[in-house]
């Protein structure tokens, strides 16, 4: 199942999403989404904090040079500000000359959690859905490369029944393929992750925390059109202005 949060012009409501239609929990109304309907999708969940996961990928470490292979999983945390929402226009900053692009599968907090163990996360978890970690290259230190405003675009939606094994990703940028990967390159498992996070923070529900970019995160220009899609998951689509 695919759940959405839309804007109508009722205020933001919650639904399960089918081929353009969202029906709503607990009215069971229906609204079209997209230019032509009477909705627009938001970034699917509201979190507290987005937990992001770096160097989980081998080809990445070694394309980047990023030291050895670590021995427990990498982190760093985007604060709500960077909460962005799929198919909106994404405004490339005017204090960066170097901006990039990653293509992260991402879970979704669905419980008030703390201190998980790996077989306990999959019932603490509502879904998954893909984040693009925008990244503003130049700049000093990860919180002012990847804190700001916008610099987390999130969706389409979080879909709640994923198999994680060999699922399948490309980043696509303007029609050209940059990014190729499977969920079996990462050195670190979602569930695994998520368990290791639990001992350090309690999750609320619609927390967001993302799984690291396969090899090939790159520039951005305006105009250009990002696609990241995960096998089973969806397309979450941004343009570049």
């Amino acid at each position: 199942m695919r759940l959405a949060r839309i804007c109508t012009a009722t205020g933001i409501l919650t639904g399960e999403y089918d081929d353009g239609v969202v029906t709503t929990e607990g009215d069971g109304e229906t609204y079209v989404v997209g230019e032509d309907g009477d909705a627009e999708l938001m970034a699917p969940c509201d979190p507290t904090a987005i937990f992001c996961t770096g160097r989980n990928f081998g080809a990445k470490i070694e394309q980047m040079g990023e030291g050895d292979r670590p021995d427990r999983p990498d982190w760093f945390v985007k604060p709500p500000h960077a909460l962005h929402p799929p198919e909106q226009p994404v405004e490339y900053p005017d204090w960066v000359s170097s901006f990039t692009y990653a293509g992260e599968l991402a879970a979704v907090i669905g419980e008030r959690c703390h201190d998980l163990d790996v077989d306990e996360v999959d019932d603490a978890l509502l879904g998954y859905t893909i984040l693009n970690d925008l990244d503003a290259y130049d700049q000093d230190r990860r919180t002012a490369r990847k804190a700001f405003d916008g610099s987390a675009p999130l969706g389409p939606w979080i879909e709640t029944d994923v198999d994680l094994d060999g699922m399948a990703m490309e980043t696509v940028i303007s029609g050209e393929r940059r990014q190729s990967a499977t969920t079996d390159e990462m050195l670190f498992s979602p569930p695994e992750i998520v368990a290791f996070l639990s001992e350090r923070y309690t999750f609320r529900p619609g927390d967001v925390i993302s799984f690291g970019s396969p090899a090939n995160p790159g520039l951005l220009e305006p105009g250009d059109r990002v696609e990241i899609t995960y096998e089973g998951v969806g397309t979450l689509r941004n343009e570049i202005v």
